[in-house]
């Protein structure tokens, strides 16, 4: 330990002035009082680890963990780099039916690279069209090739099979019902494949009327199926409140078509917003998946927020331990700039 002389304590964070038998505590250039020789060590050492402790406090302690499943499912991404793979190769127009997925980075991105969003297929008048991740209605289908469009589908493998589940029952004579959000892009598509009777709802408290609709059709056999990103927990809540309510002269199938990915995603958000301060849901903001992430992680972090860039996390205060989760469609490079806007 060195005693230094009272222009260095001045200037110093914290040091110590004097001669042999006393000297003065010296703190940010203000004397903070006199002390003896022989306490002079323990004092300084004291000063020095209180100085710690404030500044520990000050600082924002972050200690980030990203789940493994954040980002990119397989479907999203075929389609995504499928048609950025097009648009480099293609000269003729291309057109996409709707946000091939829901991120807006990804369709600004495409965007800049020629790709034209149009709402509906008339609006297309000759090249390429593009197939969304979330499927189309199969009538799209029909009329593209009345129009002799080039038809480039990247619709989810996963969502296909919803669409080949949903028209072999509804050909067998079942009535539909079907999870998930009407007017979601996805489930348009599915309804088209449900025939005439079919019933969409998207909470058990709506469960009444589609039990009603389906004892008024007059049908005895029953199809439970779900939009690919539905809430797993609450498809087996309704699955079993169904079977409660269902006539034992009724054939009823459930068929689980949440996508694995989907599963597993919310599977570990569940997980982790158990063993985190904060969490930081990124994705767009009509992702139906990144939505139903939100929810899990709010049922167990109050302190939850859902953003889809990193203006969106400006004057927000986390600190401790942040878990941080992403849609299907956030592509990585979002998930990153969250990350290092946090430390």
């Amino acid at each position: 330990m060195r005693l230094i002389g009272p222009g260095e304590a001045r200037e110093a964070d914290i040091g110590i002035a004097g001669g042999i038998k006393e000297g003065l505590l010296f703190k940010k250039g203000e004397i903070i009082r006199k002390i003896k020789q022989e306490d002079m060590v323990e004092e300084l050492k004291q000063e020095i680890s209180n100085m710690i402790e404030e500044k520990r406090k000050r600082e924002k302690v972050i200690k980030i963990t990203v789940g493994r499943t954040a980002g990119f499912c397989y479907g999203v991404r075929r389609a995504v780099e499928g048609a950025i793979k097009k648009a480099k190769q293609t000269k003729e127009p291309i057109y996409c039916l709707g946000e091939i997925v829901h991120n807006r980075q990804v369709i600004e991105k495409l965007e800049d690279l020629g790709i034209k969003f149009v709402e509906t297929i008339e609006e297309v008048k000759e090249g390429m069209v593009l197939i969304r991740a979330h499927g189309v209605s199969k009538e799209i289908y029909q009329t593209a090739r009345k129009m002799n469009l080039t038809i480039q589908d990247y619709t989810c493998p996963s969502v296909i099979k919803v669409h080949k589940i949903a028209e072999k029952f509804s050909q067998k004579g079942y009535f539909v019902f079907l999870l998930g959000i009407e007017n979601h892009p996805e489930n348009i598509g599915t309804i088209s494949y449900c025939g005439n009777d079919y019933y969409v709802f998207n909470a058990k408290e709506e469960l009444e009327e589609a039990m009603k609709a389906f004892k008024e059709s007059k049908k005895k056999k029953l199809l439970l199926i779900a939009q690919t990103t539905f809430n797993l927990r609450k498809f087996y809540e309704i699955e079993e409140r169904i079977q409660k309510q269902l006539e034992k002269d009724i054939f009823f199938v459930a068929k689980n078509t949440i996508c694995r990915s989907t599963e597993i995603r919310q599977k570990e958000t569940d997980k982790l917003s158990k063993k985190v301060d904060s969490m930081i849901i990124v994705g767009g903001k009509n992702s139906s998946n990144t939505k139903k992430l939100y929810e899990i992680a709010k049922k167990n972090c109050e302190n939850t927020i859902l953003v889809e860039t990193v203006r969106d996390l400006k004057e927000k205060e986390m600190e401790g331990k942040v878990g941080i989760m992403a849609g299907a469609s956030t592509p990585q490079e979002s998930i990153e700039e969250i990350k290092r806007n946090l430390i």
